[in-house]
């Protein structure tokens, strides 16, 4: 039996979703909760159907990304562990981050089915839950603080609100420019020298995505179009795979 078989067995389909349905029955109780809650206060039913509906629909359009990212990841990992991670507390760009590098650290070269095994796996499964988990912990034990301080006047005049912004988009660009560095180094570099020998699709759909996510943002901020927020990153995503096709195929 193939390792990807395990993966897939209906052993892990078991566990992985009755873990799901139990955070699906939480978002549904609480639901249920803030709609009786509504009513309570006086809030127009109508308008709570309506808000639930366009929640409903803003939350389809975005999840079209989160369903690229199991697609990618079951391929090395199996459909029922990709498919927790991205539906509790994960995040697509950094499930893949951690897997990718899990992968290499444990010895397997990267994600590939042809080289998974089960040490490799498990070694892969703890990085993404234990890295990811510390965001819960930070919340329970500071968050009080921090949002005390945020409606204590000090927010923008002392740089609190500001800080966090501004930390968000270094840390984002950081990590960009690390992959893109290593996109780089893997394409030119070689021996020692400087060789330009190296693949250059990772380069070729990195400038892809980019661009598609340029023209969203400039159809959202100058055209007013902000509905195609809701899917730019699906959108980017479904670009850029298909350029990845396209240009391995040639």
């Amino acid at each position: 039996m193939s390792i990807l078989t395990q993966l897939n067995s209906p052993f892990l389909y078991i566990v992985c979703g009755t873990i799901i349905l139990f955070i699906a029955a939480v978002s549904l109780f609480f639901l249920i909760r803030a709609y009786r809650a509504g009513k309570a206060m006086g809030i127009d039913t109508t308008k709570m159907k309506r808000v639930i509906a366009a929640s409903a629909t803003f939350t389809l359009l975005p999840s079209v990304g989160i369903l690229l990212g199991v697609i990618a990841l079951s391929g090395s990992l199996g459909t029922p562990w990709p498919w927790l991670r991205l539906s509790v507390i994960g995040a697509l760009h950094y499930e893949t981050q951690v897997a990718t590098a899990a992968a290499e650290q444990a010895g397997l070269g990267g994600l590939s089915a042809t080289t998974m095994t089960a040490r490799g796996f498990v070694t892969i499964c703890l990085l993404m839950s234990l890295c990811i988990m510390w965001g819960m912990v930070f919340s329970t034990l500071f968050n009080k603080r921090y949002l005390k301080r945020l409606g204590s006047g000090s927010g923008k005049s002392a740089g609190v609100s500001g800080f966090g912004d501004k930390a968000m988009t270094a840390m984002f660009i950081g990590l960009i420019c690390a992959y893109l560095g290593s996109y780089i180094g893997g394409f030119i570099s070689g021996n020692g020298r400087f060789t330009f020998t190296g693949s250059w699709l990772p380069l070729a759909v990195a400038l892809a995505a980019s661009l598609a996510m340029a023209g969203f943002v400039w159809l959202a901020e100058k055209k007013k179009q902000a509905w195609v927020e809701s899917f730019s990153i699906a959108g980017s995503m479904l670009l850029a795979m298909a350029i990845a096709v396209l240009l391995g195929r040639l």
